[in-house]
């Protein structure tokens, strides 16, 4: 399966709720959602149940979509979160929320997780001083993430520089906006993490 190319505020749409994937256009009156509260294709609205089944699938895709995962990356994270001894939603969020891309746009050098995911695939950041393009490299305790030093230069990291904060830090990890760099003090913990998915759905529905 490719990746998703359309319009994020349908994907938004299609959900039924603000999944905050373009940054500071989701808080404004242009956000899609807020527009049109119907799914993409649907002139009216139509109460209609969803299953067990289709909850469970909502918000499968649902967690794709925030994070920019495909489902065979998706299905990996669901393995290694099923062999772990604590609870297996808690440890898929983990595993979702560690990922470089993802630790970008929490330190707040992008404004969503697509830009912080460009940023990174275009040799932008480094971890430990070195580059990683790998938008999916797993950052672990004790590492700093920051921007390479000659991108710092850029005029748009620049332009980022100068809007943060847009948006609070989360406690597991801590910014240095002087030196745009920031460290994993720990690992996040299901408190820390904001997306208001139901992990026990994404469980019951890979558990048959």
């Amino acid at each position: 399966m490719a990746r998703y190319t359309g319009a994020d505020c349908r994907l938004c749409r299609r959900a039924g709720e603000k999944l905050f994937l373009k940054g500071e256009r989701c808080f404004t009156p242009k956000c899609g959602v807020e527009r049109r509260r119907n799914p993409p294709g649907q002139v009216f609205q139509r109460r209609r149940r969803t299953s067990d089944w289709g909850l469970q699938l909502r918000e499968k895709q649902k967690v794709k979509v925030i994070y920019g995962v495909l489902e065979r990356q998706f299905r990996r994270y669901i393995e290694q979160a099923q062999k772990a001894s604590q609870a297996t939603g808690d440890v898929l969020l983990q595993l979702l929320e560690r990922r470089l891309d993802n630790v970008v746009f929490r330190l707040d050098f992008a404004e969503s997780r697509d830009q912080a995911r460009q940023l990174v695939n275009h040799g932008h950041i480094t971890v430990a001083g070195h580059k990683v393009n790998i938008p999916s490299y797993r950052v672990k305790p004790g590492e700093e993430v920051g921007w390479k030093a000659s991108s710092q230069e850029k005029e748009f990291a620049k332009v980022i520089a100068a809007g943060i904060p847009r948006k609070n830090v989360p406690q597991w990890l801590s910014l240095d906006v002087g030196v745009m760099k920031g460290n994993i003090l720990r690992l996040p913990e299901p408190g820390d993490i904001d997306t208001g998915v139901e992990t026990r759905l994404i469980v019951e529905f890979y558990s048959k």
